[in-house]
């Protein structure tokens, strides 16, 4: 499992924690992917996950820049055309510290952008 797949599942974990369902992960089109789709009360969330060993670079959040945000609003557009949905649009990121095997540290940014 790569330190990608690991950081998602990890994700993934903590959005059932507070009580969202997971849609779909890894939903691919032409403009790029969309990590998990999850809903949670009111909200469908489209949620990009980063994942680094630690931040002392820098915030994994950095990585979710306007170009990357574009690629996301494309593909979530998508995603919507082919499943349309009552549920508010929202744009979360997840940061995930740590290392396959070992802990995770995560800080989920709720309508990041």
């Amino acid at each position: 499992m790569t330190r990608g797949e690991w950081g998602e599942a990890q994700a993934s974990e903590l959005l059932l924690h507070r009580g969202c369902r997971i849609v779909a992960r890894n939903f691919r089109t032409r403009y790029g992917e969309l990590d998990i789709i999850a809903e949670h009360g009111e909200y469908l969330l489209f949620v990009e996950v980063k994942t680094r060993k630690n931040n002392h670079f820098a915030s994994a959040r950095e990585a979710v820049g306007p170009k990357k945000q574009e690629k996301l609003r494309l593909t979530a557009g998508l995603w919507l055309q082919e499943h349309p949905s009552r549920l508010q649009p929202r744009f979360d990121v997840i940061e995930v510290y740590g290392e396959p095997g070992g802990r995770a540290e995560m800080v989920q940014l709720e309508n990041a952008f």
